[in-house]
């Protein structure tokens, strides 16, 4: 088993800069095929930007997400982690604070992502969030009943 964050972090980071509007963040996440991307200033973390926020504190409000800004919607300062700290550590934060994943930061500048399928996955990979987690982000498009062109 794992025994620092390192180990089970996402390495690749997908950032976008804070002035970046929603539409850019957005397409970025579908291009990168993620549901998050890290807000960077000159190379420090400064916020983390969802899916669910653009959602939530945009879209849902009727902001327009083509003139928002990524700093404007995102978590500022968001609780993080080193690269070098206990797995039980990101275990803690995220029980402690409710969140599903955690930007992995050395000297300000973000250097990975732990999310909580990737501690499943390497606490217990035979679990049901493992499996779900190594599953295309796409798959529920294969779900019974929702193969084909939407209902009109």
């Amino acid at each position: 088993m794992a025994e620092i964050v390192r180990e089970v972090m996402t390495p690749d980071v997908v950032a976008v800069r804070p002035s970046a509007s929603l539409v850019e963040a957005a397409q970025l996440m579908r291009a990168q095929d993620v549901g998050d991307v890290l807000v960077a200033d000159e190379g420090l973390l400064v916020g983390v930007l969802t899916d669910r926020d653009i959602m939530l504190r945009a879209v849902a409000e009727g902001a327009d997400p083509l003139t928002v800004s990524a700093r404007a919607v995102c978590t500022p300062d968001p609780v993080v982690i080193g690269p070098d700290d206990a797995v039980s550590t990101a275990v803690t934060l995220m029980r402690e604070y409710a969140v599903r994943r955690l930007p992995v930061v050395e000297h300000g500048a973000p250097v990975g992502i732990v999310s909580l399928g990737d501690l499943a996955v390497s606490r217990d990979p035979d679990s049901a969030l493992a499996d779900i987690s190594r599953a295309d982000p796409d798959n529920d498009r294969g779900r019974p009943g929702t193969s084909g062109p939407a209902p009109t």
